[in-house]
């Protein structure tokens, strides 16, 4: 029986995964299921969202918080690399690659929006927008072409942003411009990132669906 192969992946630059490769050999070694890895990647987001969540008492948790945002992002790029290299990917294994990352959006963004520093009501609304854009990148793969990947506010790009935003409001404390925090304009840069993302992704299968159509 053939070895099951991803039909889409997420691009990855080269100095990100040369972090992970030393990671990668110690969990063949080990023998670590890269499932294992994926619910770890929702532990972290469990962290960062307390992180964030207590942050209004204890600001300097909006240091460590991005920082474990950016764990999880590690840890679903390892939970990848393992499967390939143990020889371990299947269609199982993607759904729970997967639903964990959605679980961890969503998560995160409701620490951020309970911090105390934002308008509760902006942050949610970035958690839906995270979840509607990765909803419409996974149509590309539902309809027998590539999953999308594309735009400016992709899973790496929020998490990011959130990032910046966290340690300037720690610089700087709430600093309300025009009424807006600064989490505030990060989650609303956020959601508008994200509806430019969905528009470049549909556009992108919509085009990929004519060129199928159109092939002989």
């Amino acid at each position: 029986m053939a070895q099951y192969e991803p039909t889409s992946r997420r691009p990855i630059g080269e100095g990100f995964r040369a972090t992970a490769r030393f990671a990668t050999a110690l969990c063949l070694r080990l023998n670590v299921h890269p499932d294992a890895i994926s619910y770890a990647s929702v532990i972290a987001a469990a962290i960062a969202a307390f992180c964030f969540w207590k942050s209004g008492n204890h600001p300097w948790l909006l240091f460590v918080a991005p920082l474990f945002c950016y764990l999880r992002l590690w840890f679903n790029m390892l939970d990848g690399m393992v499967a390939l290299s143990a020889g371990k990917a299947s269609w199982r294994g993607e759904i729970l690659n997967d639903l964990p990352d959605r679980v961890s959006d969503v998560l995160i963004f409701a620490g951020v929006a309970h911090s105390g520093w934002m308008n509760p009501f902006i942050g949610y609304w970035a958690a839906i927008f995270a979840l509607l854009t990765a909803y419409v990148g996974m149509f590309g793969q539902a309809v027998g072409v590539e999953r999308e990947f594309s735009g400016v506010m992709s899973k790496p790009w929020r998490m990011v942003t959130l990032g910046v935003g966290a340690w300037i409001t720690l610089a700087l404390g709430s600093l309300p411009i025009h009424r807006f925090t600064i989490l505030d304009l990060t989650c609303l840069f956020v959601i508008i990132g994200c509806l430019q993302t969905m528009a470049v992704r549909l556009k992108r299968i919509m085009a990929a669906l004519r060129a199928k159509s159109a092939a002989p």
